[in-house]
């Protein structure tokens, strides 16, 4: 592979578009520069564009290149940490301000989809699956929660009503959740990207930022180019590297796994998922499946903490898929890859400004829940800079907290809670 191939995924085989965009060469200049061509930064830049302002995008490898092209593909709302979390520990007046936006994620996807004519493979529908009673009731009181914020589009599901849904005895029950969904999530931050160029953004790939001048404007160097622009947003998330330590700082880079078999046939499909929705069970540390659009069984789940790269990602996440469908044993799987998401301590995303000038955004920190929250993020970041930064102010009101002892120890004691959870998940407790 080249430094600007994508990842081995079944997304990267069957994406819509494999032409590759130039790289910067020159000095150059825009109204907004966004560092990083993933959902963050693209929702960012096609609202902006939208609105008339000159966007550049400075990609350091491939449009979509990390967690935005190699994720489940599956529209889930809200945040790692639930609105009820919020409120408790931050107070109603920001739990009703975050819950007003916490299912806004998905619908500025759908607009996108249909705004720009996306073909990404959407269908409708998401399930959250429980593995025990325990969790079963948790469900219940996630859709009383979810309805007391306005979202109406939720159906409790029992044990012999979620058979229905999944062909899996695993299960005590469910919530269905009409208004999730999924897609391939690369082809639809490759639509993004295209949407963006039509309202005349640019994007550049092969193009990382590896020096920043702050002031009235601001200057990103690339290794052969520059831009000036009066906004820089920052969206490189799990990928930014060292560019601002200090944001590097208050978020660990996770890994995830994902496999994808052989395509199936029509009866197997209606036999593992006989409604095509996509599901994620209600464990600390989760699987997660769905059907691709050319029936193939999409399973992924397990975390490595401090983005190592798992030597054989097949035989982690085989024995969760055949736990989950045992019929499967000997099935074919073409495809296996990894892609890393960001933790932040409080599992809140972290949205802010750096800089003396008030002129340089972020977000970063999505904590497993990134496809959603990163569209509302580009929203809200928008938004902000044209000026309403009313929504934005409650993200960046959040305290952002460094991993406890710094760098050295953010991996020993991220990985000493996840066994722990793991536990708690084995034990139905």
């Amino acid at each position: 592979m080249s430094e600007l191939s994508h990842t081995t995924s079944y997304y990267a085989a069957s994406a819509n578009d494999k032409s590759i965009r130039p790289a910067l060469e020159s000095q150059v200049t825009a109204d907004v520069c966004v560092i990083g061509a993933g959902f963050s930064g693209l929702s960012t830049a096609v609202h902006l564009a939208e609105k008339g302002f000159k966007v550049i995008v400075l990609e350091a490898t491939r449009i979509g290149f990390g967690a935005s092209g190699r994720n489940g593909g599956q529209i889930v709302h809200s945040y790692s940490r639930d609105i009820d979390f919020i409120e408790r520990n931050y107070g109603q007046a920001t739990g009703k301000a975050m819950g007003a936006m916490a299912f806004e994620g998905g619908r500025i996807i759908r607009r996108l989809v249909k705004d720009y004519s996306i073909q990404c493979d959407l269908k409708d529908g998401g399930i959250f699956a429980a593995c025990n009673n325990k969790q079963f009731e948790e469900l219940k009181g996630k859709k009383a929660l979810w309805e007391s914020h306005g979202h109406q589009e939720l159906e409790l599901l029992s044990e012999a009503e979620t058979r229905n849904y999944i062909g899996s005895s695993r299960y005590k029950g469910a919530l269905l959740d009409k208004s999730g969904g999924h897609f391939h999530p690369l082809n639809l931050v490759l639509g993004e990207a295209a949407a963006l160029e039509s309202l005349g953004g640019v994007i550049y790939e092969g193009s990382p930022a590896v020096k920043m001048e702050e002031g009235d404007k601001v200057k990103v160097h690339t290794p052969k180019g520059a831009v000036t622009a009066n906004f820089l947003v920052v969206a490189g998330n799990a990928y930014l590297g060292d560019l601002i330590p200090k944001l590097q700082a208050k978020a660990m880079p996770c890994g995830t796994q994902v496999i994808a078999t052989a395509p199936l046939s029509e009866t197997q499909q209606r036999e593992l998922l006989p409604k095509d929705q996509c599901v994620e069970d209600c464990n600390y540390l989760l699987d997660y499946f769905r059907l691709s659009g050319d029936g193939r069984l999409i399973y992924g789940g397990g975390v490595t903490y401090g983005a190592r790269e798992p030597s054989k990602i097949e035989s982690l996440i085989l024995p969760k898929m055949l736990k989950t469908y045992p019929q499967l044993k000997g099935v074919k799987i073409d495809y296996a890859w990894t892609g890393n998401f960001l933790l932040t301590l409080m599992r809140l995303p972290q949205l802010g400004r750096v800089g003396s000038h008030a002129n340089i955004y972020y977000a970063q920190g999505y904590s497993g829940h990134g496809l959603t929250c990163s569209h509302l993020a580009g929203k809200v970041l928008a938004d902000a800079i044209q000026g309403q930064a009313e929504r934005f102010d409650i993200f960046a009101s959040l305290p952002q907290y460094p991993f406890p002892g710094g760098r050295m120890m953010r991996v020993p004691y991220t990985a000493i809670g996840a066994a722990y959870y793991n536990l708690r998940d084995k034990l139905g407790i």
